[in-house]
């Protein structure tokens, strides 16, 4: 058997991932994935949350296979083949598509800055009215401390491409908001990560 891509964090990170989605999720709906990476998330969120259905996407193609083998080998009938899908097309699904949850983790920080706004106005287009969209990862905020690890690896990521690095939370949020989205809830993270919750306008 070939072996899959493993990401050690998505591993650390899963359980209590899973944890807030129970929490701020209804009980079944349909999800979509945004930069699945590895699928190591798509598989166990559909595997605790076995009423939603999910659809795994991401912007490589290669990037496909791997993902339909992990959900193969977990054996789980509600994720969806995934798709090929790039945050920044300006139209993601040729038809009205909706979704109950739109979840995106690790992107905006290794990815340029104009991916934060495609993502929200995306999401906006295609999330139910009840729907609300999940981000999850490390984020600048101006009235929290910055973790000298956050600091570090926002350094260490500029270095490596200048369009990279962490995002203000209030630049995110002024992202949403044109979009017609706004936070909803905010929770601390292990690893000292942010999990955001964002919904419509009223």
């Amino acid at each position: 058997m070939t072996e899959l891509p493993f990401s050690a964090a998505a591993e650390r990170n899963q359980r209590p991932i899973l944890d807030v989605l129970r929490q701020v999720l209804p009980a079944r709906g349909r999800a979509l994935e945004i930069a699945s990476g590895t699928g190591q998330h798509v598989v166990w969120f559909a595997a605790g949350l076995s009423q939603w259905t999910w659809l795994p996407t991401e912007p490589l193609a290669a990037a496909l296979q791997p993902i339909e083998a992990r959900v193969a080998q977990e054996g789980l009938s509600n994720v969806r083949a995934p798709l090929l899908l790039d945050v920044m097309a300006p139209q993601w699904f040729d038809d009205g598509t909706l979704f109950d949850a739109i979840y995106c983790a690790n992107m905006l920080h290794i990815s340029p800055w104009a991916t934060c706004a495609a993502l929200m106005q995306g999401s906006a287009r295609h999330l139910s009215a009840a729907g609300v969209l999940v981000t999850y990862g490390p984020y600048l905020e101006h009235d929290v401390l910055t973790s000298e690890g956050n600091l570090a690896f926002d350094q260490s990521l500029r270095a490596r491409d200048p369009a990279w690095g962490l995002r203000q939370r209030v630049d995110v949020q002024r992202e949403a908001q044109a979009a017609g989205l706004r936070l909803q809830q905010r929770f601390a993270m292990p690893a000292n990560n942010l999990l955001l919750v964002w919904a419509r306008l009223p």
